[in-house]
């Protein structure tokens, strides 16, 4: 190994110190900002707290990221009763032993993945036509 090589290195490491980006707080998070704004009926001010109804809460139905995405990029939202049903729904599909539910509401058809109790997708009822749901045990329409 050349030494002459390795003492050039020094002249690669920066002069100051590099800084961190400071903390912001203890403000909501992206994640928690991007529900509220897809579980909001468009108002901005009657849009649900996240933690509040269980969106990404431990008791509460969840949302994986694909599916909130989904949701902003298909117009798609679910006012506080909605998410109430939703969850009675995942309680029902779990009482029968379903592990993966389809679930059609509000014009909607959402994927479950009910032993984690979170929403996997969404699609509007234009996505719907001509499309194969496969992996789901259960199907519920409310």
């Amino acid at each position: 190994m050349d030494l002459k090589k390795l003492n050039g290195l020094e002249s690669l490491q920066p002069q100051q110190p590099v800084q961190k980006t400071p903390n912001l707080g203890s403000g909501p998070s992206f994640r928690d900002t991007l529900l509220r704004e897809v579980t909001g009926n468009g108002l901005g001010s009657q849009m649900p707290n996240p933690a509040k109804s269980g969106l990404g809460g431990a008791d509460g139905v969840k949302f994986s990221n694909h599916a909130i995405e989904r949701m902003r990029t298909r117009g798609i939202s679910f006012n506080p009763e909605d998410l109430k049903r939703l969850e009675g729904a995942i309680e029902k599909a779990a009482a029968k032993g379903s592990k993966d539910s389809l679930i059609l509401m509000n014009e909607s058809a959402l994927i479950v993945s009910v032993k984690n109790n979170t929403v996997v997708t969404v699609m509007d009822k234009n996505a719907l036509k001509e499309n194969v749901f496969t992996n789901i045990d259960s199907t519920i329409v409310m």
